[in-house]
């Protein structure tokens, strides 16, 4: 069983009870409500369904409420779509009606984007496939000349993103704040910020969702170049959330392609250095939207995401409106159940998460972990958490050791859905004085049994989790085939 995470988009094609509850069979741990399409009733009703069916099946399943964000685009045509040569010139004007575009201009949903450009700037439309040269910028008049620096056509609304970012567009637009309300009816346990500009943007965020009920955390898409210029911008923003997720999609567009598998995996390492969970998203399994295997190329793609230590992957169209939803989680926990068998924990891991350790009690937690993996080959844990600091902790080492984080917070092992490695499983609040083992056994027996486990670390750390101060960590042998304390 694989211990990377599944994010998986719902749509039209992952709707019904059935597929549904075959994706989360399969090994989806977190669905993504996209709120860029479809009606707020209509999400509440899906939340609902995936809770109903993820309690039916004894599952833990995080909902994700993907906001849309202040996606910049052109207007719309008279006739739908033009078709732009090279070196064509081709106005963008703030002014013009909506549905009044031609072949030599177009207008724009948000027109404030002109105060941003100036001559020479590149604008990147369709997701880069439409690139235009900014020759003129008429502020007072909305009105910007360019020239097209390659042929295609072009169709109603197509996004625009500026090459090397910059753009001032406020990360929360008034829907956006319409949809936290939502995100709090549903009570989503994850709130993806769409097109963060810097840290500021996310503390907003958080405080209106705050506001509005919604106790969500955080999850940063990032998106704009200037978010990757360097690796303090970077830590400003990872700091400022509680999960990061690397969008490829316009953040692509924005540094360019050449870029982005450097910048993916630095957003990874540093994700993991600063204790943080990270999403790799955007075309993992694109041609599965029509195929039911995927490319080698996607293999290789999903594959060295959890090589550099992502805690999920995740599908997008794939899963929302593609042919075979069901396959494309199949294939995505088939690669990372063959990639984590060759993976183990490195000779440096406690080098490298050693910083998130500011007290003995911490240290203990994710040291007496690490000692154990290194000398028992077939070993879990079970840890009691009341906050899931403790799961958060031993997750970013990445052994090979599976981790059952036990609480009777059923909001929390929710959250705990996105931790790579770790299992949420619900347990009633233990007193201290009681006897750990015959409490935790019963509840993951049968997975010690299908895990081939042989040893088990019993972990309660309460300085660590913030309610007390008993730190107990206990190795437990197991009999191979009745699995009772020793």
């Amino acid at each position: 069983m694989n211990k990377t995470k599944i994010v998986a988009t719902l749509g039209p094609a992952s709707q019904d009870v059935e597929t549904l509850s075959q994706m989360i069979l399969a090994g989806v741990n977190v669905v993504r409500l996209n709120f860029s399409h479809g009606k707020q009733e209509d999400h509440v009703a899906t939340a609902l369904k995936v809770r109903s069916i993820a309690k039916q099946l004894g599952k833990h399943v995080g909902i994700l409420v993907d906001l849309q964000g202040p996606k910049i685009r052109i207007s719309g045509f008279e006739s739908d779509v033009i078709t732009l040569k090279q070196d064509d010139i081709f106005y963008l004007d703030g002014t013009l009606d909506p549905q009044a575009g031609n072949q030599e201009s177009v207008g724009l949903d948000y027109p404030e984007l002109i105060n941003d450009l100036e001559v020479g700037h590149i604008l990147l439309l369709d997701d880069g496939r439409i690139q235009l040269e900014t020759l003129e910028v008429d502020k007072a008049n909305q009105l910007v000349k360019t020239r097209a620096m390659n042929g295609g056509k072009l169709s109603n609304r197509k996004g625009i993103n500026l090459l090397g970012g910059g753009l001032s567009a406020p990360a929360l637009t008034d829907k956006d704040k319409q949809d936290i309300a939502t995100a709090a009816v549903i009570d989503a346990d994850f709130l993806a910020v769409s097109f963060p500009r810097n840290a500021d943007d996310l503390h907003y965020a958080r405080s209106i969702a705050r506001q509005a009920g919604c106790s969500a955390q955080i999850v940063a898409k990032v998106e704009r170049a200037e978010i990757v210029t360097d690796e303090a911008s970077m830590d400003k923003v990872i700091e400022a959330s509680d999960v990061i997720m690397v969008a490829r999609g316009d953040l692509g567009v924005e540094i360019g392609d050449a870029r982005l598998p450097v910048v993916q995996k630095a957003l990874i390492s540093r994700s993991k250095h600063l204790g943080k969970p990270v999403i790799t998203a955007t075309q993992m399994m694109e041609s599965m939207i029509e195929n039911p295997l995927p490319t080698r190329a996607e293999v290789m793609d999903v594959a060295n995401a959890i090589i550099d230590g992502t805690d999920a992957v995740m599908l997008s169209a794939e899963s929302a409106m593609g042919a075979y939803p069901v396959e494309a989680v199949k294939a995505m926990a088939r690669i990372a159940e063959g990639v984590e068998a060759d993976t183990s924990c490195s000779g440096t891991c406690w080098e490298q998460i050693q910083q998130l350790c500011s007290d003995s009690s911490k240290s203990f937690a994710v040291s007496s972990m690490i000692s154990a993996t290194r000398s028992e080959d077939s070993l879990g844990v079970a840890v009691f958490t009341e906050s899931g600091e403790t799961p958060l902790l031993m997750s970013r080492c990445h052994s090979r050791a599976t981790i059952w984080a036990l609480s009777s917070d059923e909001k929390l092992l929710a959250k705990l859905s996105i931790l790579r490695g770790v299992e949420p499983v619900y347990a009633q609040p233990v007193p201290n004085n009681s006897e750990v083992t015959t409490t935790v056994l019963p509840l993951i027996n049968s997975e010690l049994e299908k895990r081939n486990i042989s040893s088990l670390l019993i972990s309660r750390f309460e300085s660590v989790e913030g309610v007390g101060d008993i730190n107990i960590s206990r190795l437990v042998q197991l009999k191979k085939k009745e699995c009772v304390a020793a």
